[in-house]
């Protein structure tokens, strides 16, 4: 069984499926981070995932139009954003508090609106892949990289943007100095509140298009709870990547492909118990967390509400 796991059929199959599924833990993670950058955490990322995948799914399971389901995906991670946004930049709740309410709302509204919109499992065809001429007839690498479907290929181009975005931009500025000195950005005329909006916002939609990309990309299917929290998993993504986009597809990248060996246990029938190798992405996260939390240094004001002095 070892050895079959060693083929290289094997480990193409691997890669590829490991590419694949590091789309969702790409885009809730990017989200995240922006969000992160400029001061907020936002631990409601599970609750968006699980709202826009349901959008997305039901949308394309009425319409048969899968661009309609990433735009209602869209809609649905930009209003539960905004509402995040409200709570803890305008409000100033304890964002902690308030990111497991909105976790919960998210969990129980997806879980309500498919027993009474589906009622049943059903399943859509979902993004089929698109295959990039001549790269993808390169041996073993156009197998691995260059057959995936759109989603996977803008999910890895986010991260050049995202980093370019962030250090290279005037808007990147901003919110790099809003979640280190709310107070000193404000007093330059930066508006502390439309920056954590932005942010918050920004982080709400890619964490419903994360949601969209499980539910009518890789799985073609909606259930109850089906990010299975991964949704934590990218916030802990964010800190292991040290708030930095590279570092952040590096850590989706590992985490992703050991959730793809772990699959691919269970489909050779490797005899290592199923809860065990379901086990190990998780297991990855708390250790990865324990590693790197307290090398890396994070946003000044993470966490910390602001209000402006008159």
């Amino acid at each position: 069984m070892i050895t079959e796991l060693l083929s290289t059929t094997v480990l193409v199959g691997i890669l590829a499926s490991g590419i694949r599924l590091a789309t969702p833990y790409l885009y809730a993670a990017i989200g995240e981070a922006f969000g992160q950058r400029s001061g907020v955490l936002n631990l409601g990322v599970e609750g968006q995932m699980l709202l826009g995948a349901f959008a997305a799914f039901y949308v394309t399971f009425t319409t048969e139009n899968l661009w309609l389901g990433m735009l209602a995906a869209v809609i649905v991670g930009a209003l539960m954003g905004l509402a995040m946004a409200f709570v803890t930049v305008s409000l100033h709740a304890e964002q902690g508090i308030s990111g497991i309410g909105f976790y919960l709302f998210g969990l129980g509204l997806s879980d309500l609106l498919f027993q009474k919109l589906m009622g049943t499992v059903e399943t859509v065809k979902g993004f089929s892949k698109i295959t990039i001429p001549v790269l993808s007839e390169l041996p073993i690498v156009g197998d691995i990289f260059f057959r995936q479907n759109i989603l996977v290929y803008i999910a890895f181009g986010l991260v050049p943007i995202a980093w370019f975005v962030l250090n290279k931009t005037t808007l990147g500025l901003k919110i790099r100095a809003v979640g280190e000195n709310p107070e000193a950005a404000d007093s330059l005329g930066v508006s502390v509140a439309r920056v954590r909006y932005f942010t918050i916002t920004l982080g709400g939609i890619l964490s419903g298009v994360a949601g969209a990309s499980l539910s009518i990309a890789l799985l073609n299917v909606f259930q109850q709870n089906m990010t299975s929290g991964l949704g934590f998993i990218a916030v802990a993504l964010v800190y292991f990547g040290a708030w930095r986009p590279w570092g952040v597809l590096a850590g989706a990248l590992l985490f992703s492909m050991v959730n793809s060996l772990q699959l691919w246990i269970q489909v050779l029938g490797i005899p290592i118990p199923s809860d065990i190798a379901v086990m190990m992405p998780y297991v990855l996260t708390i250790l990865v967390l324990v590693a790197t939390v307290s090398r890396v240094r994070a946003p000044s004001a993470l966490t910390r509400p602001f209000e402006r002095e008159d």
